[in-house]
């Protein structure tokens, strides 16, 4: 009987609706001159090099059995692969695959605002970070601590982040593939990358306030190929899976734009959050131990430099807020009610981050001089000498 059955493939089929389309604007029929179903053995349906841009893909009939001949997925299954749907279908009917854009968690509005909000604050952040990297290699790098050598690495990478940020869109609005890809990947890099180095900032945090660092051979250098290796690493791989792409983002007013970026909703959840989740965790370890320090050291000082010794707290406290990376968590691990609060908290602390970390690498390297530090062991050692030394 499988001489019978027929295949129509239409071309520019009608859209279900305005956010929902048919993949590649056409469909299949399969039919006998009878009404098949419940069939013993599935019919399959094979596509490849499916683009989905983090849209849900579902394989629909066609229902006959309703006047409105609506198009339904029961009877269908969906099996799907990292570039490839397959349809298992138990019936004959008119068939296609429906692809949806994800629900919007952000109305355009928000975005709009948390958009502007955004720009301006890497603008700000990437002029206050470039006068870091100039003060540094021009001025102060012959001169500079083993800390202040990290802290210009994170620069670096905060950097290179903003600018791709705000170059992106321009980049994806080529309509070119590789132009497209090569932004993604060095967005996601420097993405990855920062992150990396809010870790190596809590690391040599830690080493420092142990006096580990000093018998480790190849300190930095094993430092910096961490740093800069490790995010490589993944997006090596990344690059290899081809997961780079252009994807347009919906918004629930229905407008859309295109960015640069992963093209799998899946690989973005598990890589990005997943590795800022590690290094959270991580970070904030350390971020306590060192706050727990800071407010015992403090509680010994002199009461005649209570004043001098609050300010030297809030400002170690807020730097290191930002060198480790704490605010990023507003932006990863808020859902619910609280999401779109969370973003505008997250987009108005990093759009000060650059000028923050200015002003904390400025005076962290400024406030006390080698000539003027005071040994451990002296029994006038103050908290502000605890609070910058690691920074000195």
């Amino acid at each position: 009987m499988a001489h019978l059955l027929q295949f129509y493939c239409f071309q520019t089929c009608t859209q279900r609706t305005t956010k929902r389309f048919f993949f590649n604007n056409e469909f299949l029929g399969i039919e006998m001159g009878a009404n098949i179903s419940n069939l013993s053995e599935t019919i399959d349906m094979h596509c490849g090099n499916v683009v989905k841009n983090g849209k849900k893909v579902s394989c629909v009939s066609q229902d006959t059995k309703e006047k409105s001949s609506d198009w339904t997925p029961e009877g269908c299954q969906t099996v799907e692969t990292d570039d490839s749907i397959t349809c298992r279908c138990s019936h004959l009917t008119f068939f296609a695959i429906l692809m949806t854009p994800p629900p919007a968690n952000i109305s355009a509005s928000a975005v709009k605002s948390l958009k502007q909000i955004t720009e301006a604050g890497c603008g700000v952040s990437m002029f206050f970070l470039g006068v870091a990297l100039f003060m540094h290699f021009l001025i102060r790098k012959n001169k500079s601590s083993d800390a202040a050598k990290i802290l210009i690495n994170l620069f670096i990478a905060m950097f290179f982040l903003n600018l791709c940020f705000l170059i992106n869109k321009t980049i994806a609005d080529l309509k070119n593939s590789a132009a497209c890809v090569a932004i993604a990947a060095f967005l996601h890099y420097s993405m990855l990358a920062t992150f990396t180095w809010f870790t190596m900032q809590a690391l040599h945090l830690y080493f420092s306030l142990q006096k580990i660092s000093e018998g480790i051979k190849y300190y930095l250098a094993k430092i910096y190929i961490t740093g800069w290796v490790t995010p490589a690493v993944v997006v090596i791989i990344l690059l290899g899976l081809k997961k780079y792409n252009r994807i347009v983002i919906s918004f629930d007013d229905g407008t859309s734009e295109d960015m640069c970026w992963m093209s799998d909703s899946a690989v973005h959840f598990g890589v990005n959050i997943g590795y800022y989740a590690i290094v959270f965790i991580f970070t904030f370890t350390i971020f306590v131990i060192t706050l727990v320090q800071i407010v015992h050291f403090g509680s010994n000082a002199a009461k005649a430099q209570e004043s001098s010794s609050t300010k030297a707290k809030f400002f170690s406290i807020m730097g290191l807020f930002f060198i480790l990376g704490i605010s990023w968590a507003f932006a990863f691990f808020s859902y619910g009610p609280l999401l779109i609060p969370s973003y505008y908290v997250f987009t108005i602390l990093n759009s000060f981050q650059g000028f923050i970390l200015f002003l904390y690498y400025y005076y962290s390297t400024k406030i006390i001089p080698v000539s003027r530090k005071v040994p451990q062991s002296s029994n006038s050692t103050t908290g502000e000498n605890i609070y910058t030394s690691p920074y000195n």
